[in-house]
Parts: structure tokens; C-alpha cells; sequence
């Protein structure tokens, strides 16, 4: 294989913005071989801008085609791993968009049929291409920040007014989007938390539905994590707030780092405070510590562009991904059971995460939806933001 040949399916929000990258060669080693949606208006809108490539009326058929070798599943929420699952049968390598799927019970299946296939899996988690976050990753697993004592994120700078939520029938509503903030916006924070902290053993949260708009979903979120290591983290979350903050703070034992505006800074302890409390003596006395101001490459990294590279790579030369799509099931586990806590008011056993409960719950919701959303004439589903 020379070149990776890719289908994307859903000609949406990210599936443009993916057609385009990879029809005007920001992918050295893919090419765009297939374009796929159920839309017959999106279909022929595919058929204009890009008159060379075949488009397909439905994944099957594009999957029996022979014409990819991959195919990006840039769909609603809820048929990831569906498609995938069927790519997986047809011997298509799979790179899914965030999320992997709604409930954890879906996903752990998609995880098997992926393993059993032996073929190439990958999500869209395009967050670890940022150097910033790649740089505080290598600090604390070289011990740098000794050992972590607390985690903090505050991301609430997702503002999205009531016409977003208005923008379509798909948004914001149980049955068919699946959640709110955790399930849309918050994806890829979960995934990097669990990717620079591990998996937290327990979760307890506070969860407003439809706090600030007229929505059945979240859009406001605070959930406390425990760690059997005696770490513990905080984060928090919201649609409705503006300006917004996003702030990720964390402190071991020596010192505390803080992104914000994409920055580094490390407030350095010059012994650790654990071994200093061991040998102070004097009734106010705290390590003495340095501001440091770390390097980093500022820009964000390669971000989609940087996911369908590494895909490539590995797909023709062999080698780890990034991000392997088996790891979804991590930041969705870490959602699930956040909605879980909010549903129930118990603790959510992360490490023995009731998949089949959370699923019945979360079709109660669904039965139960009474939310009539006001419909706008505002169109976004090709060309919208999540």
C-alpha cells in the first residue's frame, strides 16, 4: 500500500472539513477514494465540489465497493460503532470520530469486533497532537510533579446560545444525540484526563439538565474522582457560561502545574513537600519554590490533520497509534458513569462500571423525553460547529 485510500462517511460538520484536508493533499500518504451520506442533498452538494470522487448512498454500499481501504465515520453519535462494526465485517480499517459511541455497553462490542478483525482502529482524538498537553503527559510520568495529589479542570468556554441547540432535530435530546456538554463538547478533555491521569476508580456528580436552555440534555457539570493512589480531581464543566474558563490545574508533590491560554507554567518545588513536612520544624514553613515557565509549541499541533497522518503511517509502515480506538471506551466510561452518579445520586464504580444498567437507564431517558425544542430556520448540519 502506497497510499491509504479514504471514505468518509457523513458529508456534515467534519466531514467536509475532513473531505477537503485530504482532497487537497494536507495528507501526503491518503487520498480521498469515497464519499458516503444518507442525505441525497448533502450527496449531490459531495458530487459538486468534488466531481472525481464516487459517492455512495449508504455505508454498505461504499464498504462493498472495494474501492477504500479505510473509511472516517463522521456520523451521528450513536451509529459509530454501528458502522464500525460493519466496516470491521467487510475488512475495512476504521478511524472514528469522537465520541466512540453514547454507552459504554455499544462500545465494548465495537472494542471486540475491532480486536477480532485484526484490522486497524483509530478515534479522532485529535487533542493529543497538541504539544502542550503531550508536554505535561512526559512531566508527570518522569516524575517531574512527583506524586499527584489533585486534579483540577474548569473548561467552560463551550458557550453555545439556545439557536445552536435550536439548529437541528438532532441536537440536544437523549434519543438522538445521547447527552449534552459530556457526550458533545467534552470528549476529548475526558480522553486526555484519563490520558495524562489514569482512570479514576469512583465518580461522584452534580449534573444540571437544561439549567440554561431549553434542553432534556446537560449543560451543566461537576464531578468529583477518586483514585485508589489517594488522587483526587475535580472537574467542571458547562454550555452556558461566557466568557468561559478553561484551566487545568494540577498539583503533586513537587508543585503545581497550570495550562491556560495553551501556556505552561510549573511553580517548582525544590524538595518535595512531603519530604519537607517530614523535616520542618518551623511553624510556617512551606518548600521553597520556583516559577517556571515551560516551553511548548504553542499552536495546537496538527489536530485532524496530525489523527489521518498518524493513521496512515501506521496503516502502510506498521507501529502504535496515537490514539487507538479501543482507548474510546476510557473517556466514555468516565462520562457514562458521571451521568450514572447524576441518575441515581450514588457513587459510579468506574472499575466495575454497570455497563447493562447505564444502558437501561439511559433508554428510560429516552422513553421518557418530553422536550419539544423550538425549531429555527437557522441550517447548520453541513456546515456547523459542534
Amino acid at each position: 500500500m502506497e497510499k491509504v485510500r479514504m471514505g468518509i462517511i457523513g458529508f456534515g460538520n467534519m466531514g467536509t472539513s475532513h473531505c477537503e484536508s485530504i482532497y487537497s493533499g494536507k495528507v501526503p500518504d491518503m487520498v480521498l477514494s469515497g464519499i458516503c451520506d444518507i442525505s441525497e442533498e448533502r450527496r449531490e452538494c459531495a458530487k459538486k465540489k468534488y466531481p472525481d470522487i464516487p459517492v455512495f448512498e449508504n455505508a454498505t454500499q461504499m464498504l462493498e465497493s472495494g474501492l477504500v481501504d479505510a473509511v472516517e465515520i463522521a456520523t451521528y453519535h450513536y451509529d459509530h460503532p454501528t458502522i464500525a462494526i460493519e466496516a470491521f465485517k467487510h475488512g475495512v480499517n476504521v478511524l472514528t470520530e469522537k465520541p466512540a459511541g453514547v454507552y459504554t455497553k455499544q462500545v465494548l462490542q465495537m472494542n471486540q469486533a475491532a480486536e477480532k478483525s485484526g484490522l486497524l482502529f483509530g478515534i479522532m482524538y485529535n487533542q493529543r497532537t497538541n504539544p502542550v498537553y503531550q508536554k505535561v503527559k512526559k512531566m508527570i510520568e518522569d516524575g517531574q510533579l512527583g506524586n499527584l495529589k489533585r486534579v483540577c479542570w474548569i473548561i467552560t468556554d463551550w458557550y453555545r446560545p439556545q439557536a445552536y441547540h435550536d439548529s437541528s432535530t438532532w441536537r440536544s435530546t437523549w434519543k438522538t444525540e445521547g447527552g449534552g456538554a459530556l457526550i458533545n463538547q467534552n470528549p476529548h478533555q475526558l480522553d486526555l484526563w484519563q490520558w495524562m491521569f489514569g482512570m479514576p476508580s469512583r465518580i461522584m456528580s452534580h449534573v444540571y439538565f437544561g439549567k440554561y436552555y431549553n434542553i432534556e440534555v446537560e449543560d451543566d457539570v461537576t464531578a468529583f474522582m477518586e483514585y485508589d493512589n489517594g488522587l483526587t480531581g475535580v472537574y467542571i464543566t458547562s454550555t452556558g457560561e461566557a466568557p468561559g474558563t478553561n484551566r487545568l490545574e494540577i498539583m503533586g508533590d513537587m508543585g503545581k502545574v497550570v495550562i491556560e491560554n495553551n501556556e505552561i507554567t510549573f511553580w517548582r518545588n525544590t524538595v518535595s513537600e512531603r519530604e519537607f513536612n517530614k523535616n520542618n520544624t518551623v511553624i510556617f514553613g512551606k518548600p521553597e519554590c520556583w516559577k517556571c515557565e515551560i516551553p511548548a509549541d504553542k499552536s495546537g499541533g496538527e489536530q485532524h490533520v496530525g489523527i489521518f497522518k498518524d493513521f496512515a503511517r501506521v496503516l502502510i509502515n506498521g507501529g502504535e497509534l496515537l490514539a487507538p480506538g479501543v482507548e474510546g471506551v476510557k473517556g466514555l466510561t468516565i462520562s457514562n458513569a458521571i451521568h450514572y452518579s447524576a441518575w441515581t445520586g450514588k457513587w459510579a464504580d468506574v472499575k466495575n462500571f454497570p455497563h447493562d444498567e447505564f444502558y437501561e437507564l439511559l433508554q428510560d431517558k429516552i422513553k421518557k423525553s418530553t422536550v419539544v425544542k423550538k425549531q429555527s430556520n437557522i441550517v447548520t448540519d453541513t456546515k456547523g460547529t459542534y
